[in-house]
């Protein structure tokens, strides 16, 4: 039997999901590199004018477009928890990156159905580079379709984490494991390192600690591509995934993978 989850998403979602990433670029491009003003969040997370004006943006061409569905955003919170799409919304993965001037921030768009990811856009806009994936179509950088590497084995695997700092100690100790296995490991990239996995430049990408804002997007991408992705147990992420990430070129990696993490 079909599922709802196999079948193209509705186009008029992933039209909206590219209007919003060319309105975040804008806004983003002339912010870039500019004098800013740096708050701290609750969590001593950086946050810039810069975020909340993307979001606040996003927000509004959603209110506009489809009142009736839900938001989940990094800067401004959730609303409309119950229904059943929500907007999950990342003005900028890698503020860090954004604030020493690095282009290897991005701007993230997912669309997630009964709490499951259908839709996922990496925007980076400096670059000019964008990768979409949706269920029932292949990811595509700039429309052009990416495909995952062949790799099979960590020991020819390049591994990427954004940062240790994000694993618990028991986390790290795993992760040292697995990176002893590793021919190569690069640390740093955020959301972009999974895009590049999407790409077939990297071949596996481990993360902990984070929210649905920055992996929901992921999803799609990283699977449409022919890649996996999935929690350290090895669940499908969803909307209340418990935050750590593992996403392989193929499905061997990932098994391999996750014999150590799990």
């Amino acid at each position: 039997m079909t599922s709802a989850h196999d079948l193209p998403l509705d186009v008029r979602f992933t039209t909206l999901a590219e209007q919003m990433a060319e309105a975040s670029g804008a806004i983003l491009r002339r912010c870039y590199r500019m004098p800013t003003t740096i708050n701290r969040k609750s969590d001593s997370s950086a946050v810039t004018l810069a975020d909340r004006e993307v979001e606040q943006r996003l927000r509004e061409m959603i209110e506009a477009h489809y009142p009736e569905h839900g938001i989940i955003g990094e800067e401004f919170g959730n609303i409309r928890s119950s229904s059943d799409y929500q907007w999950v919304i990342d003005p900028i993965d890698g503020t860090r990156s954004f604030i020493a001037g690095y282009p290897l921030f991005t701007t993230l768009i997912a669309l997630a159905q009964n709490g499951a990811p259908v839709l996922g856009i990496i925007d980076q806009p400096v670059s000019g580079e964008r990768w979409l994936g949706a269920i029932g179509i292949d990811t595509t950088l700039n429309g052009t379709p990416v495909k995952t590497s062949a790799c099979t084995t960590l020991s020819d695997a390049v591994l990427a984490t954004t940062s240790i700092d994000y694993f618990t100690q028991a986390q790290a100790q795993i992760f040292q494991e697995l990176k002893s296995q590793i021919s190569s490991t690069i640390l740093g990239g955020d959301a972009y390192a999974y895009a590049m996995l999407a790409s077939g430049r990297i071949d596996l990408v481990v993360d902990a600690g984070m929210k649905p804002y920055d992996y929901c997007a992921l999803k799609t991408v990283i699977e449409g591509a022919g890649g996996v992705i999935t929690d350290w147990a090895g669940k499908a992420l969803t909307t209340t995934s418990d935050g750590s990430v593992i996403a392989a070129a193929t499905k061997e990696l990932h098994v391999a993978a996750l014999a150590l993490l799990a």
